[in-house]
């Protein structure tokens, strides 16, 4: 438990930064208008790719015995994977929208 309170305590500004961010992200994020929401939605989502890349960093590095970096890895790769697939899926429906009417036959 000491260990814990001592990693807190010499990390706070990264504390203070993350809550920070949390604040700035709702700002921003309140302040788009609806029609401008999935458009920034589905980058955001695409953007993901990022948190795939740094999972499999993560799961390279670790320990063959640190159970838990492998297991944390593994989710944030399936999540991270499911949030760019959807990012692409809703920017194809959104392109479909805007593309020109083919006659039915």
């Amino acid at each position: 438990m000491n260990n814990i309170v001592e990693w807190i305590s010499n990390n706070r500004e990264m504390f203070y930064i993350v809550i920070l961010m949390i604040f700035v992200g709702i700002e921003v994020i309140g302040r788009v208008p609806s029609v401008l929401h999935t458009p920034l939605m589905s980058g955001a989502n695409a953007i993901h790719g990022v948190v795939i890349i740094g999972a499999i960093i993560v799961m390279g590095r670790s320990d063959a015995h640190n159970y838990a970096a492998i297991a944390l890895g593994f989710v944030a790769v399936v999540l991270g994977t499911l949030n760019v697939v959807g990012g692409f899926v809703v920017t194809d429906r959104m392109l479909e929208m805007f593309g020109s009417k083919k006659k039915k036959k």
